[in-house]
């Protein structure tokens, strides 16, 4: 459970406080004369109608009072202070922009938010300005709001501050924190307070705090872990009733169990023993169980990937597999779990992997898992999961005789069950509405595992339930329907991205909630239960109004009839919403946590603190746990990691030095960037001018001109950080404008692969070529990944052959190009810095005549006085080149013209004896064809003989009589 909740397990039932100490105790705090201002702010809250708990308020209280970033333990939302501090700030007077926020976030805020004072983003500039200038409350994306800061259009004076979420998120080159660098800037009073739910975040990387703080110009930080006196103060009078039933497995499984962590110690050892140079501290078979792991390993095997040696690389595979089979059989049921193991026993795997299918503990695992699906005369017998008989047993028995017990009869009783993912939410449904045997069959069908012959036991429970009742099969339709909107997996990750993704795409079918009642009635009054375990008569069903997710008119439906609700911890459309959310809107008295989840317990901690009621009253909380197993090390690893990172951030703060400029109200914060205008002049300079009298011009700013698109990027936010001021522009050739001469386009190592296979790289080339006289081809790689072409690596798997086509097409590209320029970036800060040096002493670019070039109308300010048709069609004659085009364009007139030239003219014109000669014999000396020519002469000559021999002559006899019309 939660830190509270295993103590509640361990003490048992314990005195309830009772709410006549509470109310002392607030008594005696009010006396202070410190509170004062607490009341008002409560009075405040109450009316604005805005209910917070204890602990919320002084969240609230120290954010209003002073800037900072709030760093909250999971579950322990943050998401009521943010509204609190959105509706303290909604006025028509105030502009108050949130950045960072995911779609369910935004359309949750927004819901709570008076109408009248959020603004939609307009999708055009002009409209934009104008909304800004109505103030009220905005979410907008961080691109958007970065383009308009810079074109000043938003009033950055009048802006009252910024909200940002997910503050753990925010590096020194993201678009977040560019936004905040030109908010501060120009506006020195306004607020920025920043959020974040995310601890183990800042234990990632160097003084992640300091530098968070740092990019978000906040000096105070504020920490609130479920360890707080204050939030133990308010859960702890209104703490849930807790059970905790421990679920007992199989033999067989708990054999798995232990033959797979065999298997995992031997690979982590094997791994380390390989790499005896490379830290592999975070390689331990207790994160191999863990959910993170495969974050937890690519942020360590990254940088080094193109190092490791193929053995390592497949035993990384491996890990992650044998993960999967450890999840299979904890939660999935026998028969998906033996189909899912049966793939990793074929004979191109055996190939394939590490070795560890060799092993005698492998051979174990599959043995097992057939004997969980088949008995002992090879029938078909599969056994039931754990937990299904348990939650039965809630259901039909322990929950209606709680309910008698406690006078609830007259209430509908409602039950939640949450579940850790979509799949297990259908399997639960399944279950409950068809039956265990019968959904095992349905499996077993689906998998195409060959089922045989039935057991005589099985075949009872199982011969008349093969076909599916009509609400399962409308379902399932309306499942396909949302399948096939959604969207494949991105294909342009790199080798350890893929080898480590954890999506499945089985469960994208599967729903994340189901709504059932049960259609026999269960007695829960004085009458005793009586209810036959008939596996044929399933006693659930589904109701329909879960297609439109209204839980009021479910309700409804079935006014007096049991209400059990299925919902996973957190769903795509609502995030971690959705369980308060579902909380609120069924207030049921019973929750079945059929896995253990740390976020999903505090929000239930939190929402019994919200009701405040009588512990009679109060919900039931039922944990099914499968004791000293994978599930409860999990469970156990992610609460210990969670308070090492609270305890390091407490460390680090009581450590931190924090400037007095950090919060960007003074100037004092912006001295790190350049500021070209205030370069001091150095004596020798002033000598030089008479005693320095000469009045010298303020030295200009440098301008880089940047392409809209490129904002998608870090490139710009590390160029402004550097003191070059950005213009953002919609340009057709380039990315990155430097100077009149310097035009860059930008290249990731993918984007160069797919531009050079598409072909894509060379008409931009050509453009570039055509209007710059300094065109560059910047090449820029991953500041996370090695500085590293060659290998399997960044091709992402391709072969050696693709490899090298990659490089001769780079070659090909440097030959027809030779004004072009390869330039070989090894981060986007080493980018910024070469883009500062290319700049020093040059010309500032325009952005005019920028917009203009590419452009199918020529304006005044275009270079390009020829034709490009003919300029390229020049280009590619032999000895010409890009030296001698421009005087060949200008005084050889027409085509007909130089036809005429003798080989001396042409010499004058091409100042060169040898590229007159090549030029002359191109256009006059008939050139023999070579051998693979002749071959086709050859085959085109018979054709003509195939298809007639006049019409050859038909085709001379047409080009004759145009030539005498033309003449």
């Amino acid at each position: 459970m939660s830190d509270s909740c295993a103590e509640n397990a361990a003490k048992g039932t314990e005195n309830e406080l009772t709410e006549e100490v509470e109310a002392t105790k607030l008594l005696e705090t009010s006396a202070d004369p410190a509170t004062q201002e607490v009341e008002g702010v409560e009075e405040y809250l109450k009316r604005k109608n805005m209910v917070l708990l204890d602990y919320e308020k002084q969240m609230f209280l120290d954010l209003v009072e002073a800037d900072g970033l709030l760093v909250c333990a999971k579950g322990l939302s943050y998401d009521r202070v943010v509204i609190s501090i959105l509706k303290a700030y909604s006025d028509s007077g105030n502009l108050v922009v949130v950045i960072n926020s995911s779609d369910w976030e935004e359309q949750y805020y927004k819901s709570k938010i008076e109408p009248k004072y959020l603004h939609e983003v307009a999708s055009t500039a002009t409209e934009r300005e104008r909304v800004y200038l109505e103030g009220g409350l905005q979410f907008i994306s961080t691109r958007i709001l970065v383009v308009d800061l810079l074109k000043q259009r938003v009033p950055i004076e009048l802006i009252s501050g910024i909200i940002v979420l997910r503050a753990h998120t925010i590096i020194e080159s993201c678009q977040e924190a560019f936004a905040l660098r030109l908010f501060r800037q120009k506006n020195k009073t306004g607020f920025v307070k920043a959020f974040s739910s995310s601890p183990e975040a800042f234990t990632i990387g160097y003084s992640h705090v300091e530098r968070t703080m740092r990019n978000l110009f906040v000096k105070h930080l504020y920490i609130w872990p479920r360890f707080h006196e204050s939030v133990r103060a308010v859960l702890q009078p209104w703490k849930i009733q807790s059970i905790e039933m421990h679920v007992p497995i199989s033999q067989n499984i708990t054999s798995i169990q232990s033959h797979i962590l065999e298997i995992m110690n031997f690979l982590v050892q094997e791994i380390k023993r390989i790499n005896r140079t490379v830290d592999m501290e975070a390689v331990t078979v207790e994160n191999c169980v863990t959910k993170t792991f495969h974050k937890i390993l690519q942020a360590q095997l990254d940088c080094i990937w193109h190092q490791l040696n193929s053995q390592t690389k497949l035993i990384v595979a491996d890990l992650k597999i044998l993960r999967s089979l450890m999840i299979s059989t904890m939660y999935h049921d026998a028969v998906s779990a033996y189909a899912f193991m049966k793939r990793y026993r074929s004979t191109e795997y055996a190939l394939s992997n590490s070795g560890w299918t060799l092993l005698d503990a492998a051979e174990q695992i599959f043995k097992l898992s057939r004997q969980r699906v088949f008995n002992g005369q090879q029938e078909f017998e599969p056994e039931p999961c754990p937990k299904w008989q348990t939650l039965t047993d809630l259901l039909t028995k322990e929950i209606p005789g709680d309910m008698r017990r406690s006078r609830r009869s007259e209430q509908q009783p409602k039950v939640l069950i949450l579940c850790q993912d979509a799949r297990t939410c259908h399997q639960l449904k399944q279950y409950l509405t068809q039956g265990g045997p019968r959904f095992l069959l349905q499996q077993a069908l689906q998998h195409e595992v060959p089922v045989g012959k039935l057991s005589d036991n099985y075949a009872k429970e199982s011969q008349t339930r093969v076909a599916p009742p009509k609400n399962v099969s409308s379902n399932k339709e309306l499942r396909r329907e949302e399948v096939s909107g959604s969207q494949p997996p991105s294909a342009g990750m790199d080798e350890l991205a893929q080898l480590l993704s954890e999506s499945e795409t089985e469960g994208q079918h599967f729903e994340e909630s189901y709504m059932l009642t049960m259609t026999q009635s269960v007695e829960v009054g004085p009458a005793t239960i009586d209810i036959k375990p008939d596996p044929d008569v399933s006693i659930f069903e589904t109701i329909p109004e879960l297609e439109q997710f209204d839980v009021t008119a479910a309700l409804a439906s079935v006014p007096h009839q049991p209400y059990i609700c299925l919902q996973t911890f957190k769903t795509e459309r609502e995030g971690s919403m959705a369980l308060e959310h579902m909380l609120e809107q069924l207030q049921p008295h019973y929750i079945v946590m059929y896995n253990m989840n740390v976020t999903a317990i505090r929000q239930l901690e939190v929402f019994e603190a919200r009701r405040r009621l009588p512990p009679a009253d109060r919900m039931k909380v039922y944990f099914l746990i499968h004791a000293r197993t994978v599930e409860e090390q999990a469970y156990l690893t992610s609460l210990r990691r969670e308070k090492a990172a609270f305890e390091f951030i407490i460390d680090t703060k009581s450590k931190m030095v924090i400037p007095k400029y950090q919060d960007g109200k003074t100037d004092e914060a912006f001295l790190l960037l350049k500021n070209y205008d205030d370069e001091p002049t150095d004596e020798n300079a002033k000598s030089r001018q008479a005693g320095g009298q000469a009045p010298q011009a303020p030295k200009e700013t440098p301008k880089v001109i940047v392409d809209m698109r490129e904002f998608r990027s870090d490139l710009p936010c590390l160029i402004h950080k550097r003191g070059l001021e950005v213009l953002p522009l919609t340009i057709t050739i380039g990315d990155y404008i430097l100077t009149p001469e310097i035009c860059v386009e930008r290249k990731s190592i993918s984007d160069l692969i797919g531009s050079l296979n598409s072909g894509r790289l060379y008409n931009q080339c050509v453009q570039m070529q055509r209007h710059y006289a300094k065109p560059i081809l910047l090449i820029e790689f991953d500041q996370n990944k090695p500085f590293h072409l060659q290998g399997k690596f960044m091709l992402s798997q391709q072969t050696s052959m693709a490899n090298a086509d990659i490089v001769q097409k780079l070659q090909l590209l440097t030959l027809h190009f030779p004004k072009l320029r390869l330039i070989w970036s090894p981060s986007p800060y080493a980018t910024a810095q070469l883009f500062e040096e290319l700049k020093l002493g040059k010309p500032e670019p325009d952005p005019q005549t920028a917009a203009a070039l590419g452009s199918d109308e020529p304006t005044a300010g275009e270079q390009l006085h020829f034709n490009s048709g003919i300029y390229d069609f020049l280009l590619r004659l032999p000895g010409v080149h890009t030296r001698n085009i421009h005087g060949l364009l200008r005084k050889g007139g027409s085509l007909r013209q130089l036809l005429l030239r003798s080989q001396k003219e042409l010499e004058e014109l091409l100042q060169s004896q040898e590229s007159a000669k090549l030029l002359y014999d191109i256009l006059h000396v008939a050139h023999l064809p070579e051998k693979d020519e002749v071959a086709g002469s050859t085959a085109l000559l018979a054709a003509s003989k195939q298809f007639g021999a006049g019409s050859h002559n038909r085709f001379r006899m047409a080009a004759a009589a145009s030539r005498r019309g033309r003449r």
